[in-house]
């Protein structure tokens, strides 16, 4: 009989893991161990050798569980699985999406090097490139969604540091402004820039559309990016970050990770391997309610503009570029109410079913005002620049009911009370 190629979702419920090396349990158990017993001295010596980079691995040679730390059979089964998504070769889960974001930056950026990145990006990621990399000798330089390839290139030599171009960094869509950046373009702008002596690597936050709506290495990328805290964990009962690529550049996240331990705990690998099971139904389901939810709010009398893939007009560049580079308009959504922070602020207090909190990608609904919470530690005038005002909310779209969903922000925009020369302004 022919091999037959399973598609991902269908094997999120067993690929990598023998249920004879569990006692037969359907479902992996938790390995809540910190270190494995050798069967000889010998193996000890093979498993440390490979681990620590002193020679390479054997085509038929199995790397066997040394410590918590360097394996864990939750941590290496959820990797595998999750590499199935991005078809990359290899994965590492960290503790946090930051200290996946962190680690990476701090890989493959060295003091006197230059950073470029995409803006808006996410306040703890632009908090660490203006502040910790700055206080080690990294440079940044930020651009945006309406840069094309020969301004960005012009930005980089403006600096007088394009020799010391070390990476490419992008969020897209963008947190919270569903901005998107041209994966393609930029690996372009790397391959200008990259040397015999000047490798440029090119890493993406796919968090609001992975892994199951965009793929990044496809386009060009090094290193995709999650926070796994949001769709993939998706139930807003952990922390975790994923990191994947090819065999090269994952040898040395997965080094770094070692040194710093700030690998996932077996509990949280296992909750991981869980939520994988259900990733595709519920972002399907997420992304169908938010497509209702943004045509509802599109026209909407107290809402000023909203920012939703799913409302690119077509024929646009824009919706050229949304088209070739994603398979989803995704499920979040962001909104100018018609004033500013009372406004805004007037419509969360007000709303009964969709809980009031940061983060994004769970079953349940959440809103939040991203100037004064999520992006609050952004310099206020480039937040402005971000076009992340006073008057944005942002809405990541859960599983409830569509009609629910809907009622719930009508009748909290019901509440908002918008003075008569906020009305005419608008109507101007």
């Amino acid at each position: 009989m022919k091999a037959h190629n399973y598609k991902p979702e269908s094997l999120m419920m067993s690929y990598g893991y023998k249920p004879e090396l569990s006692e037969g349990a359907v479902k992996p158990p938790i390995f809540q161990t910190s270190t494995f017993v050798f069967n000889k001295a010998e193996d000890g010596k093979a498993f440390f050798e490979v681990a620590y980079g002193l020679r390479e691995k054997q085509q038929t040679e199995e790397l066997g569980l040394i410590y918590s730390r360097l394996n864990n059979p939750n941590l290496e089964i959820l990797e595998d699985r999750l590499c199935l998504w991005d078809k990359s070769d290899d994965c590492a889960i960290f503790e946090s999406g930051m200290s996946a974001i962190s680690t990476v930056l701090l890989e493959f950026l060295n003091p006197g090097d230059l950073l470029l990145y995409s803006s808006p990006t996410y306040g703890g990621t632009d908090h660490f490139i203006h502040h910790f990399l700055q206080k080690i000798g990294v440079d940044a330089i930020g651009f945006d969604a309406n840069h094309s390839k020969e301004e960005i290139i012009q930005l980089i030599e403006s600096t007088g540091r394009a020799n010391r171009l070390a990476m490419i960094y992008l969020e897209t869509p963008a947190n919270p402004t569903n901005a998107i950046i041209d994966i393609e373009m930029c690996k372009e702008v790397a391959n200008h820039f990259t040397k015999e002596n000047q490798q440029v690597r090119m890493a993406v936050d796919n968090t609001y559309m992975g892994p199951l709506w965009s793929h990044p290495l496809e386009h060009g990328a090094d290193l995709v990016i999650y926070s796994a805290t949001k769709y993939i964990g998706g139930h807003s009962d952990l922390i975790a970050g994923a990191v994947l690529g090819n065999a090269e550049v994952m040898k040395r996240v997965k080094t770094l990770r070692t040194f710093l331990g700030n690998m996932a705990s077996p509990h949280t690998c296992w909750l991981l391997l869980r939520s994988l099971e259900t990733l595709k139904v519920r972002m399907e389901q997420q992304m169908r309610n938010a497509q209702q939810v943004a045509d509802f709010l599109d026209g909407h009398e107290k809402v000023e503009k909203v920012y939703y893939l799913g409302l690119l007009k077509k024929g646009t560049p824009e919706y050229q570029l949304y088209k070739r580079q994603y398979t989803s308009p995704g499920a979040m959504i962001s909104f100018d109410i018609v004033g500013g922070e009372k406004e805004a602020f007037q419509f969360l207090n007000h709303l009964k079913l969709i809980k009031m909190a940061v983060s994004l990608g769970s079953t349940e609904s959440l809103a939040q005002h991203p100037a004064s919470m999520t992006h609050i530690g952004v310099d206020p005038k480039a937040r402005l620049a971000m076009g992340v005002t006073d008057k944005m909310v942002r809405i990541s779209i859960g599983v409830e009911n569509a009609e629910d969903i809907m009622w719930d922000i009508s009748q909290a925009l019901d509440a908002v009370k918008i003075s008569q020369h906020e009305v005419n302004y608008q109507m101007a």
